[in-house]
């Protein structure tokens, strides 16, 4: 087992006193998916304080943990670093990290597709060399700091995803990665409830590139009417960009989708790449542009990391297809409960749309964050519902209006939460149909997914 953390190095980066010397494998802040050898971290969050699972972390076969009050139950010479503040001396180990890295670090930020942006770089760069990236969407004051304390010294690349619901949030995190490339995927209104208006958003998100290392490289969307505020940020930076339109430096040349993934044609640089992805839908060939625009960025091997790409696979909740068994035959489930805004409910949408299927069904959440706008942003997209789903389930307020605007054919059912409505599309689904599921993490339609996937759902 190599060690990404000495005793020395614990000691040294996180400021603290150890109560028994350990070295480290890994880092962890979750007792459940921790390794053996990794360093437990004993975070205190709004729903629970990881003090109380540092015992369990031990038995687990953690190296040792990082702890900023007393644990009851323990050995007097429990493996134990004592800090001030958990989170951060987390920051200072991400600090340190970061500090004695020597290859090259991407940041993505962006209103949707960052984490699947980030899941295509990390493909495409490790096809290339050794290449650490961010688990799931730890993106925030906590998951961007994990992120750097987790990275090997000797890694070629680094990717990072930043994400913000708040003005202020992304540019203390983009300043402790200090990206050498910084992308920024789409400036949409996700969280605007938060903001003033989109140009604040687009404010907010171009704050990444205000951290770029000397020589660093801004991968901006061309065909944002906030071109003019992200590359502004840039301060001379030199600037990538992507788009559809003929003066992108990156450029999407052809998006053709079909029911199981996207055949594209891209120019990069002049250099014209085409790839298979698996995984429909113009807006995928988006995020896969983006970053080969990236590797571009770089410097690094586009053709193979584009080769790479066609081993991609979207990831659960954010377009993930799986079969589902019903008792009548299969169903496909489009799985993209994660998160919801307008923009990516149509492409949700589209992407049901393409499925040869008996009944395509749309299972809708409300889509959160938006503020005054709220209500008119559910109802503009009743449209795009009827036309790509022939029966729609809803829960939410917000929903509401949207489900009672369509026709009485296509109303399958509207409740008040997802736990409600969860049952009731599991006993309408049948074999041969196509089911999309789609909301605000907030309105937690993972919780249909999951009832979908059951052994005994529709039974």
């Amino acid at each position: 087992m190599s060690m990404l953390w000495s005793e020395s190095q614990l000691e040294i980066a996180s400021g603290g006193r150890p109560q028994r010397r350990f070295a480290a494998a890994g880092v962890s802040i979750d007792s459940r998916s921790l390794r053996p050898g990794d360093l437990f971290v004993a975070l205190r969050g709004e729903h629970g304080d990881g003090h109380d699972h540092v015992a369990a972390a031990l038995k687990q076969g953690a190296a040792g943990a990082m702890v900023h009050r007393d644990v009851p139950d323990l050995a007097p010479d429990a493996p134990l670093l004592r800090v001030a503040d958990t989170l951060a001396a987390l920051g200072r180990l991400a600090e340190y990290a970061r500090a004695r890295f020597t290859g090259r670090l991407v940041a993505i930020t962006g209103s949707v597709g960052k984490t699947t942006t980030k899941e295509m770089l990390r493909t495409a760069l490790a096809a290339l060399a050794g290449t650490h990236a961010a688990e799931a969407s730890h993106n925030n004051h906590w998951g961007v700091p994990l992120t750097l304390a987790r990275l090997p010294e000797d890694a070629a690349f680094c990717v990072v995803e930043i994400g913000m619901n708040h003005a202020g949030e992304i540019a203390p995190l983009a300043r402790l990665a200090r990206p050498h490339v910084g992308l920024i995927t789409a400036i949409e209104r996700a969280h605007v409830g938060h903001f003033s208006g989109i140009e604040a958003i687009a404010e907010e998100k171009a704050s990444l590139l205000h951290a770029l290392e000397p020589h660093g490289v801004a991968v901006l969307p061309r065909d944002t009417p906030f071109l003019p505020t992200l590359a502004a940020a840039a301060h001379g930076a030199r600037i990538v960009s992507f788009g559809a339109g003929d003066l992108a430096d990156a450029r999407l040349l052809e998006a053709e989708p079909d029911a199981e993934g996207t055949d594209m044609t891209a120019s990069i640089g002049g250099r014209i790449v085409r790839l298979r992805l698996a995984a429909p839908g113009r807006h995928m060939a988006m995020n896969a542009l983006a970053a080969l625009a990236a590797v571009a960025a770089l410097g690094a091997d586009v053709e193979r990391a584009a080769q790479a790409l066609a081993g991609f696979a979207p990831l659960a909740g954010r377009g993930a297809r799986r079969r589902i068994a019903r008792p009548d035959g299969e169903a496909l489930l489009l799985d993209e409960s994660y998160n919801a805004s307008a923009v990516a409910v149509r492409a949700a949408l589209g992407v049901l749309a393409l499925q040869p299927a008996a009944r395509r069904i749309a299972v809708l959440g409300d889509m959160l964050e938006l503020g005054e706008d709220a209500p008119a942003e559910h109802a503009d997209l009743a449209d795009d519902v009827a036309a790509s789903a022939d029966l729609v389930f809803a829960c939410g307020t917000l929903m509401r209006g949207l489900f009672d605007a369509l026709a009485e054919g296509k109303r399958g059912a509207w409740a008040e939460d997802s736990a409600a409505l969860a049952p009731v599309v599991a006993r309408a689904v049948r074999g041969g149909d196509a089911v999309l599921v789609k909301g605000s993490l907030g309105s937690r339609m993972r919780v249909v997914v999951a009832v979908l996937e059951s052994p005994d759902a529709g039974a």
